[in-house]
């Protein structure tokens, strides 16, 4: 798996597979690339300064209350 950002664009690529992309389908901030047999190739995150910090938050807001809850004990 490899990961690739260009803050030009604001996208981030992930890449699953190296079999030939086949055709693409877009939801929202994401474009899914499968291959001819609809294995998933790629993806592709849109505004991803912005999208994937809004996936990651979460993470790591609870990862930081543990921290906090370990340091108090």
């Amino acid at each position: 798996m490899e990961y690739e950002y260009d803050p030009e664009t604001d996208i981030m690529t992930i890449t699953i597979s190296d079999e030939q992309i086949d055709y693409g389908e877009q939801a929202g901030s994401f474009i899914y690339h499968y291959s001819k047999n609809g294995k998933p190739v790629e993806l592709e995150i849109l505004d991803a300064s912005e999208t994937v910090l809004s996936i990651i938050e979460p993470i790591l807001s609870q990862k930081r209350k543990k921290t906090k809850s370990r340091e108090a004990k």
